[in-house]
């Protein structure tokens, strides 16, 4: 099975990624700044699922550590076949009032590292024609809330940019948005939750199993709830909106939709038909 290098690995969207894909046989390299917390995620996982699992201590705002990231996914004696690029940080702080350091350490986490690990990984892949990177964004993306949301933004378009570089060369990228997910996940965070119905929230075994199957299907958008379309995904590129609503699962719900409307628009007929035809007094 591939080895899969997931960052972000141990809370969240992360650690789910990483108990999934060694439930279906994939060594893994796991990446996460606290070293203790990650020994202990990996010693569970071996433990529970046989598989290979080496832990790579690295706090992804930090340049150095990003660099030794990418180095491990350059490396052709043990490669990586799979990229989770979960990194992620939010500032929900108001532009005007926020430190600039909380803002660069934003675009560090969101955009720096995401871009240099998918380089390095997009370098190794292509070089033996194999391979699939996986970048987790949010459906915050799609909101002009604050710079976290924005950097989220970035993430879906990079993707689709670099979907488009890598086509014909047998390696896949994709984007995982999500909505809100019950983990104490940075993916949550922003954007404002209070009032949100129950039906947007989602669960992460399922987000990580809808996100997993885009993955080896290729797809380039995941979203893995439809009470999230078509409103959320309005204000994204051409290439997303007609990605999304190119799926099966998607084109089905659409057609549930319109027959539930026409049901409706029977149902209103006859009952007036009923009442023209009441005999009057």
């Amino acid at each position: 099975m591939t080895l899969a290098l997931v960052t972000g690995s141990t809370s969240g969207l992360g650690l789910e990624f990483a108990w999934q894909l060694a439930g279906s046989g994939h060594d893994l390299v796991l990446v996460a700044r606290n070293e203790d917390r990650l020994a202990a995620v990996a010693a569970q996982i071996e433990a529970v699922s046989g598989t290979r699992v080496s832990i790579l201590p690295a706090d992804i705002s930090v340049q150095a550590d990003v660099e030794r990231v990418a180095r491990r996914l350059l490396d052709p004696v043990d490669p990586i076949g799979l990229l989770v690029n979960n990194t992620g940080h939010s500032v929900r702080a108001s532009f005007l009032e926020g430190e600039i350091e909380e803002f660069l350490e934003e675009v560090d986490f969101d955009v720096r590292a995401t871009l240099i690990l998918a380089h390095a990984a997009a370098t190794a892949m292509t070089r033996k024609g194999a391979g699939a990177i996986l970048n987790v964004s949010s459906m915050a993306g799609f909101t002009a809330t604050n710079l976290s949301a924005a950097a989220k933004s970035w993430v879906v378009i990079f993707t689709e940019y670099l979907a488009q570089e890598l086509e014909g060369t047998g390696v896949s990228a994709t984007v995982l948005i999500p909505g809100f997910v019950h983990t104490e996940s940075h993916h949550n965070a922003a954007v404002n939750m209070e009032g949100a119905p129950r039906v947007t929230w989602l669960k992460a075994p399922f987000v990580v199993q809808h996100a997993l199957k885009d993955v080896a299907a290729g797809q380039v958008v995941s979203v893995p709830s439809l009470a999230y379309n078509p409103e959320a995904l309005g204000r994204a590129t051409p290439g997303v909106l007609r990605r999304a609503f190119q799926s099966e699962a998607i084109a089905h719900a659409m057609s549930k939709a319109r027959m539930r409307k026409v049901e409706r628009a029977a149902a209103r007929r006859s009952m007036f038909d009923r009442l023209l035809r009441k005999p009057r007094d």
